[in-house]
Parts: structure tokens; C-alpha cells; sequence
């Protein structure tokens, strides 16, 4: 399976997992020199849950190096 973005293949493997509707890629079949380290955050209470609602840039680009690991929030949060 390869993973395509405009036109470009960012990941090939033969080993690909399923789950929840989502296709994962092993680490090492993935052009990682295109990821620019954004790591996404769930937020969970006993009453709710929020999927991907705050992020951070752990390798970030040039423009973002000021909020390097710095939390940003979207979705169901609301910044006030």
C-alpha cells in the first residue's frame, strides 16, 4: 500500500495496519523528512471526549519554532 499526498508518495509497505477505520504505516516506511512534528492530543473527562483537540510542534519548521512544544487547541475548545 502506498500513502499519496499531492501526487507524491510519502509511505510504501506491504505491512499495514487497520484499526478503527484508520491504515498505519510501520515507522520506517515512512518518508519522515516530510513530517513536520505536530503531535496531537485527546481530551478526555469521566463525562467527555474531545479527539484532537490540542496540539503541539515538537519539530517545528522555521515560521513555528516560537511556539516549539507550546499547546494549541481547537475543535470543541474554545480560547478566550
Amino acid at each position: 500500500m502506498k500513502a499519496i499526498w499531492r501526487d507524491e508518495v510519502i509511505a510504501e509497505s506491504d505491512r499495514i495496519l487497520e484499526v478503527d477505520g484508520y491504515r498505519y504505516f510501520p515507522r520506517e516506511s515512512v518518508r519522515m523528512e516530510l513530517l513536520h512534528g505536530v503531535q496531537f492530543y485527546d481530551l478526555a473527562t469521566d463525562a467527555a471526549r474531545s479527539e484532537r483537540a490540542a496540539w503541539s510542534y515538537e519539530a517545528p519548521r522555521a515560521r513555528m519554532k516560537e511556539v516549539d512544544h507550546w499547546i494549541g487547541f481547537w475543535n470543541d475548545v474554545q480560547v478566550e
